[in-house]
Parts: C-alpha cells; sequence; structure tokens
C-alpha cells in the first residue's frame, strides 16, 4: 500500500474506532440524567449534568498535560488506555453507586485530554495541507455515526416506555461498555507511516512524520511535538514530556489560536446542549406523550443524521481555505439561530430543570414532535459545520506542532462545556438559549478575523512554518 493510501486507511480506522467509542460515551451522555432521575435507588444523590461539569472540567485542566503523557506513551497506547476508562465510566452506570459515579468522572475526564489530544496528533501528521480538510470530514463523519446506532437502540429499547426499570438500565449499558471496548482495541491497527517512503513519492518528510517509532525506547512523537527534524534520538522522556507542555503553553498566546478561541468555546456549549439538555428537554415535556422517553433516543439520530452530513459535505470543501471555511461558519451559525428560534417556541422553558415527572408549563406553540426533531437535526448539522472547520484550520495553521496544538483546542472546548454543564442545573431553557447566541456571533466573528490573518501569513511566508 503507498503512503498515501495508509495514510487514507489509518484515518479510517481512527474514525471507526472513534464511532465505537462514542456510540457508547455520547448516548451514555444523552441519556444519563433521564435514568438517573428513574434510578430506584434513595442511596443515589448523582446528577448527569454535575456529572458531565466534572468530566469536561477536570478534561480542560488535563489538556495542559496531555501533550506530556502523549509524547512518552505514544498515540495508539494513549488511545488504547483512554478507551479502556471511557469504558470504565460506562459500566459504572450498571450499578451505579454515588462514590464511583463521581469518580469515573473524574477519572474520564483525564482519558478524554489524552485520547483527544493523541487524535488530533495523528489526523495531522496523516495529512498533508491539501487533504486536512478531506481526512477532517472523513473523520468527522465517522465519529458522528456514533449518534446514530446507539440512540437507534434507546428508541427502540424505550419506545412507549414512561420509566426506565434497572432491568432496562443494566441491559442498556452492559451493551454500550462493550460496544465501547470494540472500537478501543480497533486503534492497534493504525499503521506506522514510511516516511521516506513518503518521500520518495514526492511527499514532504515533514507531512507524514513517523506515527510510531523504530526505537521503542524513543517517544513517539518527538518529530511531531518538538516540530525539529534534528531533534535528538537520545532525549529522555522527561525532556520530551517537558517540551510538550511548554509548546502547548506557547501555542495558546498564539495570535491565530486565540482568535479561534471564542469558536472553539461556542462549540463547547452547543456540545452541552445538544449532547445533555436537549435531550432532557424533550424527556421533560409531558406534552409529546407517554412516548416522550423513547423521543430521545430518536432525537439523538437526527442529531447524528445532521452531524454526518455536515461533516461529510463540509469537510470536502478544503480547497477553497478563506472563502470555504468562513462560508460553512457562517451556514453553521445561521442554522443554529434557526434552531435556536424553532426550540424556544417548541420547549417550554422549565424543560432542562423540570423534575422526573416532566413540564407541566405551556410552550409558546402547541409543541411538536416533528419541530422538534428538525431542530435536533439542525443542532448536528450546525455543529458538524463550525467543528470540520475548526479541525480543518486548527490541523492546517499548527499542523508541525498538532498535539499540544489541539490540546489547547480541547482545553478550551472542554472548559466552556464544563461550564454549560453546571449552569444546566440552574438555568432555564431561554437563558441558555441566549448565551449560545450570543457566544456563536462572536465566535463566527473572531473566525472570519482568524482567517485572513492566516491568509495574510501565508501570502507573506512559508504556511509550512508557521
Amino acid at each position: 500500500m503507498t503512503p498515501a493510501g495508509k495514510n487514507l486507511m489509518n484515518i479510517i480506522i481512527l474514525g471507526f474506532g472513534f464511532m465505537f467509542i462514542f456510540t457508547a460515551f455520547q448516548t451514555c451522555g444523552n441519556i444519563e440524567q433521564t435514568v438517573i432521575k428513574n434510578f430506584n435507588n434513595t442511596e443515589f444523590h448523582g446528577s448527569g449534568y454535575t456529572s458531565m461539569a466534572i468530566i469536561y472540567g477536570v478534561f480542560s485542566a488535563s489538556n495542559l498535560m496531555a501533550p506530556s503523557v502523549v509524547a512518552v506513551v505514544g498515540p495508539q497506547l494513549s488511545m488504547f488506555g483512554s478507551g479502556l476508562l471511557y469504558s470504565g465510566y460506562i459500566a459504572v452506570f450498571i450499578r451505579p453507586l454515588t462514590w464511583s459515579f463521581y469518580t469515573a468522572s473524574v477519572v474520564v475526564g483525564i482519558a478524554a485530554a489524552v485520547l483527544w489530544t493523541a487524535q488530533g496528533n495523528l489526523l495531522a501528521i496523516n495529512s498533508t495541507d491539501s487533504t486536512i480538510g478531506r481526512n477532517s470530514g472523513i473523520f468527522w463523519a465517522l465519529l458522528q455515526f456514533s449518534l446514530l446506532f446507539g440512540n437507534l437502540y434507546i428508541y427502540l429499547a424505550w419506545h412507549g416506555k414512561t420509566t426506565i426499570s434497572d432491568k432496562d438500565r443494566q441491559t442498556v449499558f452492559i451493551s454500550l461498555t462493550v460496544i465501547s471496548l470494540v472500537g478501543t482495541f480497533l486503534f492497534f491497527l493504525i499503521q506506522r507511516l514510511d516516511t521516506e517512503a513518503t518521500t520518495r513519492e514526492g511527499g514532504s518528510s515533514d507531512t507524514c512524520e513517523p506515527l510510531l517509532p523504530a526505537d521503542p525506547t524513543e517517544g513517539s512523537l518527538t518529530v511531531t511535538l518538538v516540530t525539529n527534524a534534528n531533534t535528538r534520538p537520545a532525549e529522555g522522556r522527561c525532556s520530551q514530556a517537558w517540551n510538550a507542555f511548554k509548546k502547548a503553553v506557547q501555542l495558546s498566546i498564539t495570535k491565530e489560536m486565540l482568535l479561534l478561541s471564542t469558536s472553539i468555546a461556542y462549540t463547547g456549549l452547543e456540545l452541552t446542549f445538544y449532547s445533555g439538555v436537549y435531550g432532557t428537554c424533550i424527556g421533560a415535556m409531558t406534552r409529546f406523550g407517554d412516548d416522550a422517553k423513547g423521543l430521545i433516543g430518536l432525537s439523538g439520530i437526527c442529531i447524528g443524521l445532521g452531524e454526518i452530513l455536515g461533516g461529510g459535505l463540509f469537510g470536502m470543501l478544503n480547497k477553497c481555505y478563506s472563502c470555504g471555511r468562513n462560508l460553512v461558519v457562517l451556514l453553521g451559525l445561521l442554522t443554529h439561530y434557526l434552531a435556536f428560534f424553532l426550540i424556544f417556541l417548541n420547549i417550554a422553558n422549565d424543560a432542562p430543570i423540570a423534575s422526573q415527572d416532566g413540564t407541566h408549563l405551556e410552550a409558546y406553540i402547541t409543541p411538536s414532535v416533528t419541530v422538534a426533531l428538525l431542530c435536533s437535526f439542525l443542532l448536528g448539522l450546525g455543529d458538524s459545520c463550525f467543528n470540520t472547520q475548526l479541525l480543518s484550520i486548527v490541523g492546517y495553521v499548527f499542523r508541525e506542532n498538532s498535539a499540544p496544538a489541539f490540546a489547547i483546542f480541547k482545553f478550551i472546548q472542554s472548559i466552556s462545556a464544563a461550564v454549560a454543564f453546571f449552569y444546566s442545573n440552574y438555568l432555564v431553557l431561554h437563558w441558555q438559549l441566549l448565551i449560545m447566541a450570543l457566544v456563536g456571533f462572536l465566535g463566527t466573528i473572531t473566525f472570519f478575523v482568524a482567517e485572513l490573518v492566516v491568509a495574510a501569513t501565508r501570502r507573506d511566508s512559508d504556511y509550512s512554518s508557521i
């Protein structure tokens, strides 16, 4: 197989691995608050929103050390170990205990930082300047298939149910744990790249660094993290870890990253809303009838369809860099604004914080299941517009420092998600929608400015040196 073929195959395997893991985890996040409300145990006092706030809070802090972990352990083992910890978090719901629930939340927050840092690094080193947009779209589309399968199972299993029994819960989470483990073991199929063969076929030796070192005593990501082809082989693991940390700090204050930070923060707020809050809102709507719980799964499927469509379509627009990315991000904002407006009209204001019995407040229109599911699709479509373009521009600008760059990306995204999950315990729907609308607008403007800066830099210098 040619080096280009290996690159593409690695991206596909990476996408499938994440698809299985997040089929389990995103389905878990979508239903856990509803499951907890129906859990028949007076000794359990956990909250799904609080758990997710802990996960993303720890996630954000852990991103500062994640490049160091990946530098020492290597991307494959980093993702494998993280996948096991994700599976452990899901397994907690088979027999939930308050202490194990919140402990697992802390552990999976650390695992998430390492997993996504390694993912960003693998995406970048298996891409060239001309394929980073395509590969981002392929990865994102495969990842978002996770929203289809798990939520389809939830819809079929919970169709017509008004409460979730212990047996229902255990069956679902045993299945999700197994699915997560399948994705974890897929990472071992990722192949090492042959740098010399890539160079002979006309590629740049900096474009496709070796995925795994020839000498197992060396750090896996020495070239990628330090971005110096002359890095000494004798460099110790501690030195590599320290260099990775310093590089992450340096990148966090670059002009490009500062400009993109508002857009990245918006994706964190939106992630919180579509992955946890909106499903809870639908499940709380008594006006949707006895099948409201089953609609949570159907809503997740519609979100997934929007994500897949956006990832498959907009991720391919990598030829017209500034114009193409700006148009896709603008489309994402307008799509979200339409979704927010329809949700404002269709869902009762207290739905995010309603009790187990649901909300009996009136919405501005007669609540419609069709409108609710259309909003789910629009949320997914808009989210894919932002994420594919952010993955593309970060991977493109910081290709030589991909692991620390994606660690900063996830730091910003996860800290905003943690804040959003925290206030979701207290704020009614309309305030949550207003916050997202304002941050989304600012994020779009700063993304446009970042594209102008990147385009100007590319004209004035060798773009690959950025």
